[in-house]
């Protein structure tokens, strides 16, 4: 399985995911901003947490308009697998590919540290590794991951299972304590927490790896 690991000015996730994808079996390429191409035959796209252009405008914007953005498109719209963590997750809502945006959170303060989470849906490729209502803990850190939609937007979340994880309790004023959410084909995810900062027992965790073994498993198998 072949994966692309995303770099923006001012991303700082991008080589813990590459291991993290690479420990659970991937062949990952690293692909800088301003490339206009996805390498040959890659089956997923990564896109890291960090502060991609320093969070300049909304975060995730400028990224947005970077010369590899419509690559990522383009991946998506063929049905390609595309991760956003973090930083990565607001770069995904403003590539349009998942519905609504993260704004400053509730408290205006910068949060660090690990937290609960529950599985709230096993209806993915990324989670299917997981039990439903499964409790898990994974590291945050994040100022904007204040999730928030309308509320169309957030029926149509819960109608059709596309929320992926939920904050236990919610720490960051999110809707619903929304962390974690599915595009409509399912192959999409942006999560908030890092998972790849829990794939392994070094870190004081391994809860992540699960997500990494079961996507990767998943695409070999298929």
């Amino acid at each position: 399985m072949k994966a692309a690991v995303i770099t923006f000015p001012g991303s700082n996730c991008d080589r813990d995911l590459a291991v993290a994808l690479e420990s659970a079996g991937a062949t990952v390429s690293r692909v800088w901003h301003k490339d206009d191409a996805l390498p040959e035959g890659v089956d997923l796209v990564a896109v890291p947490g960090g502060f991609s252009f320093g969070d300049y405008l909304r975060c995730g914007a400028i990224a947005a308009h970077s010369p590899i953005a419509a690559a990522i498109r383009e991946h998506a719209a063929r049905g390609g697998f595309v991760l956003g963590i973090c930083n990565g997750f607001q770069v995904l809502t403003e590539l349009g590919l998942l519905p609504g945006a993260l704004m400053r959170n509730a408290g205006l303060k910068f949060i660090c540290r690990e937290v609960a989470l529950n599985v709230a849906s096993t209806d993915s490729a990324f989670t299917s590794g997981y039990a439903a209502g499964q409790g898990i803990r994974l590291p945050v850190a994040h100022h904007d991951g204040n999730y928030q939609v309308d509320d169309e937007g957030l029926r149509a979340l819960k109608d059709q299972d596309r929320i992926a994880f939920t904050y236990a309790p919610g720490i960051n004023g999110s809707v619903a304590d929304i962390a974690g959410v599915l595009s409509a084909n399912r192959r999409v995810l942006g999560m908030m927490p890092h998972p790849e900062r829990a794939a392994e027992a070094a870190h004081g965790g391994s809860d992540g790896a699960r997500l990494f073994s079961a996507l990767i498993g998943g695409l070999v198998a298929a």
